[in-house]
């Protein structure tokens, strides 16, 4: 199980922490013909290989990175700009399934998700999730609305820093988690409440509301919800 949970986390950081937005723009607009998409392969074979830490498993890093390149080229030739949520799910699968059975191809071990060995492995796969993974699940989840303000393009909002408060409000539900205060969740909700209440009602519009909402109320169920599996899982190590 370990050598799945490390792989894992080489997924994390090559697909998602590793990976700037502008390999991203380039793998989608040149395909095949990006060198980013070589470099994000590359990168892909050797976060596996340094991570499980076995000379003879280079092989099988090779395989992950050649195999995550081909569900990568498949993907950026026929998704469309409406179709890029299906093709972003169905990709991230792709990966994960490759990853199960490289791990039964390498010692033929079945994946026992209710015990580990390593309470490291558990928390650093859960800490890394919340943070860019998650915000790029929420950003594909609430792309059907647009909710452009009218305002929007003379706000004095900092660059990226929407992401940012996202991560950091996690981090932070997730650790109230682990450390059983589960009443300064509601704190930090009531915070935030307070704080977007005058951007909100300055913009006057329900569907910037609405917008804002459902994005919260995703990012601290996800961080709930994270938080309460990793906690399970190290549970099972008592």
């Amino acid at each position: 199980m370990i050598l799945f949970i490390k792989l894992l986390l080489a997924h994390l950081l090559g697909d998602f922490i590793w990976q700037p937005n502008s390999w991203v723009k380039d793998k989608e607009a040149r395909k095949y013909k990006s060198i980013y998409l070589y470099f994000h392969i590359l990168l892909h074979a050797i976060l596996a290989a340094v991570l499980v830490g076995e000379i003879k498993f280079i092989p099988y890093a090779i395989l992950i990175a050649i195999t995550h390149g081909s569900v990568d080229l498949i993907k950026l030739n026929y998704q469309k700009p409406n179709t890029k949520r299906t093709w972003f799910v169905l990709d991230q699968i792709a990966h994960i399934l490759i990853l199960i059975a490289i791990v039964l191809l390498y010692n033929g071990e079945s994946i026992n998700f209710l015990w580990f060995n390593n309470q490291f492995w558990i928390l650093i796969i859960g800490i890394l999730f919340i943070t860019k993974p998650t915000s790029i699940f929420i950003k594909t989840i609430i792309s059907i609305w647009n909710p452009e303000s009218q305002n929007s393009h003379n706000d004095n909002s900092l660059a990226t820093a929407g992401n940012y408060i996202g991560i950091l409000e996690r981090l932070f539900v997730f650790c109230f988690i682990l450390t059983g205060h589960f009443e300064a969740i509601g704190f930090l909700l009531a915070a935030k409440s307070i704080f977007r209440f005058g951007d909100l009602k300055e913009a006057k519009e329900r569907k910037l509301t609405e917008y804002v909402l459902i994005g919260t109320l995703i990012s601290f169920g996800t961080a709930i919800i994270t938080g309460l599996l990793v906690q399970a899982l190290l549970l099972q190590l008592v």
